[in-house]
């Protein structure tokens, strides 16, 4: 059996091949669902904020990490699955030309596509760097600030992702992630469902959890700014779970919620 890397590798690799059309087609922005239903679960509209290329957004967020990462002129940015680089350009446009922006992504695919959008749009301060969160090829107190957006809940080993991020931000630096979590039980067929995993459900662990990682690893001010309810569709669970097993989870008030997270080092 595949495990939960080699599964979103080969699940991104394909996304990195297909337009954002296709993509928020299927589960939380990933292809794949067997289910067949239209919902673009997560994904946020990106259209009118300063920086956006159209090429670069696959609609794989859960959020807009931008928004609330509070980035200034002249910052170092890492934005962690950078995938084609959406983010990353979002942004550039706030570190100007005095910054520099890092985008990580473990998938080869998804890193030759954001080196040709960045090509295509002659950023000099842009660099993308295949490696993976447990792991970064990055050295020690080098960003400003660290982006994320619906990638850390894919990671297997959050203690090493968490742990990474404060070794690579600059005493005083911050992060600003958004990110998928769970509050109640999910049903164990959709916890190791991998269609999902590689979808984002699967692999979001309880908000609780998720902020006694972060506090653990020395993260502090830790703030999530707001909750944003994430129906998933009854025909997506269908697919892996009976009937009778949806009613009871719904009866359960388990929820799925996209956040976007602060914290600082």
């Amino acid at each position: 059996m595949k495990n939960a890397k080699e599964i979103v590798k080969e699940k991104y690799s394909l996304i990195a091949l297909q337009t954002k059309a296709q993509n928020e087609s299927s589960c939380c922005g990933a292809t794949g669902c067997s289910s067949g239903v239209d919902y673009a679960i997560f994904s946020e509209n990106y259209k009118k904020i300063k920086g956006y290329n159209p090429e670069a957004d696959l609609g794989l967020g859960c959020g807009i990490p931008t928004e609330y990462a509070q980035i200034k002129e002249g910052d170092t940015v890492i934005d962690l699955g950078s995938g084609a680089g959406n983010d990353c350009f979002l942004a550039r446009a706030i570190v100007g030309e005095k910054g520099k922006v890092l985008g990580l992504d473990f998938t080869e695919a998804m890193i030759d596509k954001a080196r040709k959008n960045a090509e295509k749009l002659g950023f000099n301060n842009v660099e993308f760097r295949q490696g993976d969160i447990e792991k970064m090829p990055v050295s020690d107190n080098l960003a400003d600030v660290v982006i994320s957006n619906c990638v850390l809940n894919l990671v297997p080993d959050k203690d090493k992702a968490f742990g990474e991020i404060f070794r690579v931000l600059k005493p005083g630096g911050h992060l600003s992630v958004s990110d998928i979590v769970i509050k109640g039980k999910l049903p164990e067929k959709i916890q190791q469902e991998a269609e999902l995993y590689a979808g984002c459900v699967s692999g979001a662990i309880q908000l609780e959890q998720y902020v006694q990682i972060m506090k653990d690893k020395g993260l502090k001010n830790i703030n999530i700014q707001k909750e944003k309810a994430t129906p998933v569709p009854d025909e997506i669970f269908l697919t892996y779970i009976s009937p009778e097993e949806l009613e009871q989870f719904r009866r359960m008030g388990t929820g799925i919620f996209s956040i976007p997270v602060y914290a600082e080092k």
